[in-house]
């Protein structure tokens, strides 16, 4: 259970901190204009991240095991951020 509450805790201080930089951003700047669903977006994406991390790490202890399904979780991350952003493939879910 304290496993559990620790990578919880792991997972929101990520959020926390990989959404303060746009929000700090958005304090200077006029081009970083987000809005409450980006945050939403991007804070239940780097949630999943983090859990699928834990998960991953708790699965496999070998370290020739656990890099290729980092770097998959890794890479699967980045496509989706990268298409939700500026829509490469031209998905539905494609951004501006």
């Amino acid at each position: 259970m304290i496993l559990y509450r620790k990578s919880l805790l792991r997972a929101l201080l990520a959020v926390g901190i990989v959404l303060s930089i746009p929000l700090i951003a958005m304090q200077f700047t006029a081009e970083v204009n987000w809005s409450l669903f980006d945050f939403m977006v991007m804070g239940l994406m780097v949630f999943s991240l983090v859990i699928v991390f834990e998960f991953i790490r708790s699965r496999w202890r070998n370290k020739k095991q656990l890099i290729p399904f980092i770097l998959l979780a890794l890479v699967a991350f980045l496509l989706l951020w990268v298409e939700l952003s500026v829509g490469v493939f031209g998905s539905p879910i494609a951004g501006s």
